[in-house]
């Protein structure tokens, strides 16, 4: 049986489901709203790329590898994202939370903050992960604050650790938050969804 096997986790925002190729055009939609993969520090497919990367993703989900999400706005009912499991590493039970993108119309709302948590909530409640990993370019300072809002904390830089799609090298700057930490960064969380919603 795989680990983490594919569920469904539901917030009062967003649902994360399985992802599935049946979601592509209102992804290919969601791409369009920022262009966002012009982002030169990141890999977010083309709009006539996503087929492939939906299907390189779901390989790896068989390879027990990832576990990709599709995530919906509560709102419309419409997929707005994809966000994964990671670098899945079941006997050590790690996971890193990554390949993450939002629809340019819903980053830095309620959404992204419910589905952190309904993320880290599974990963440390459900499948007793050790620690959850997040990774981001060096550069890429709007996702670093990001995931420092979290709680998480930076474990160190890989330098050199990959080429970027323009043909630069990257350095990785490594979070990670650890089962210790969780019951505190919970209440963080928690406390700031409640915030952002007033």
């Amino acid at each position: 049986m795989p680990w983490p096997e594919p569920t469904t986790l539901r917030g009062q925002h967003a649902t994360l489901e399985p992802l599935t190729l049946a979601r592509h055009d209102e992804l290919a939609e969601a791409l369009r709203d920022g262009e966002l993969w012009n982002l030169w520090y990141t890999f977010i497919p083309t709009p006539d790329k996503l087929a492939a990367d939906i299907e390189k993703k779901l390989d790896q989900q068989r390879k027990g590898t990832m576990l990709p999400f599709a995530v919906i706005d509560a709102a419309t009912g419409k997929a707005v994202g994809i966000t994964t499991y990671m670098n899945i590493e079941a006997e050590a039970r790690r996971v890193e939370i990554g390949s993450t993108w939002y629809r340019k119309s819903v980053q830095r709302t309620p959404l992204n903050t419910e589905c952190k948590l309904l993320l880290l909530t599974h990963a440390f409640e459900s499948l007793d992960c050790m620690a959850v990993e997040f990774r981001t370019h060096f550069f890429n300072h709007l996702s670093r604050r990001a995931i420092e809002r979290l709680g998480a904390k930076l474990d160190g830089i890989l330098r050199n650790h990959r080429r970027s799609s323009d043909g630069t090298l990257r350095d990785t700057a490594v979070y990670s938050i650890i089962a210790s930490e969780w019951p505190t960064v919970r209440s963080h969380l928690r406390h700031q969804l409640a915030t952002r919603e007033r």
